[in-house]
């Protein structure tokens, strides 16, 4: 370890050499370039990770000298990915130094690729807002280039979290969508009940029978096939139990559903959700009584 750090100390030393000494404009950037991308490499080996991600920033500042945009780019990404092990907030930086750059150059798809990667960065660190507002600019660059898979992977994920945000009118927007546009692929039909049951708990999510009512009619119209599912008949007993603020109802069609196909925890959360407020509506009733 100690070798591998006073080897990158060497070469760092080096290369701030040539930065502040004579030499032609070019060759003296990509003379330091290369010495700062082996400094940056021998504190990656000493698992120094802060010194190898400033470093790779020094070396992307010599890139843009010689407006070299894809490698300064390239230096960026890995400067954020020294950063990820100790610091998500200088990684999340440089990513988005890197994102300005791919863009400039049409790189749209790398663009999309470190939006996504922002978002993850924010995922894990439980901040869902910051983490829908970029897996939402990641699927919106992922659909210009027509990489459709990552782009309905992000958006899931913005469904996903809006719906934890009890913004559901959102969630319901986007698994519709992604619904309907499932059912032009033949690989991606089998996937179409699953969105369409999404979309059908945070519609109950409301509290609206009317509502989840509609949506199941609207579902006919999208996938004839929907309503011989296992899933289109969860929601309509749901429903049933709602308008007869049964709560007992309610708890067996969702344990029936759980015994053959087990729910995810996010279902789960939701449906825990929908089964407070029908509790609530029937104390309320116990009381008026």
């Amino acid at each position: 370890m100690g070798d591998h750090v006073a080897r990158a100390e060497e070469f760092d030393k080096k290369a701030e050499k040539k930065l502040s000494g004579w030499g032609l404009f070019g060759s003296k950037f990509e003379d330091a370039a290369d010495l700062f991308d082996k400094s940056a490499n021998s504190f990656k080996l000493a698992k120094s990770w802060d010194k190898a991600g400033s470093t790779y920033v020094k070396l992307a500042n010599c890139h843009i000298k010689l407006d070299s945009k894809h490698e300064a780019a390239q230096a960026y990404v890995d400067a954020a990915h020294c950063y990820k092990k100790t610091s998500p907030k200088e990684a999340i930086s440089c990513l988005e130094q890197a994102i300005n750059m791919f863009c400039d150059i049409g790189r749209l798809s790398m663009a999309a690729r470190y939006y996504k990667e922002i978002a993850e960065l924010y995922e894990s660190d439980h901040n869902i807002e910051q983490a829908i507002v970029y897996f939402e600019r990641a699927a919106d660059m992922f659909l210009n280039e027509e990489v459709t898979t990552s782009a309905n992977q992000c958006k899931q994920k913005v469904a996903q979290y809006a719906a934890e945000l009890e913004q559901y009118p959102k969630s319901i927007e986007i698994y519709e969508e992604i619904a309907r546009e499932s059912l032009k692929n033949n690989l991606l039909k089998y996937g179409v009940k699953g969105h369409l049951l999404n979309a059908g708990i945070c519609h109950l999510c409301k509290g609206d029978v009317v509502s989840i009512t509609n949506a199941l009619e609207k579902y006919q119209e999208v996938d004839p096939t929907f309503s011989g599912t296992r899933e289109y008949r969860l929601l309509a007993d749901i429903a049933a139990s709602m308008d007869e603020e049964d709560v007992a109802k309610f708890t067996d069609v969702i344990k029936e559903f759980d015994s053959m196909t087990p729910l995810d925890s996010w279902k789960t959360t939701l449906l825990l959700r929908v089964k407070e407020k029908l509790k609530a509506k029937e104390l309320e009733e116990d009381d008026l009584t």
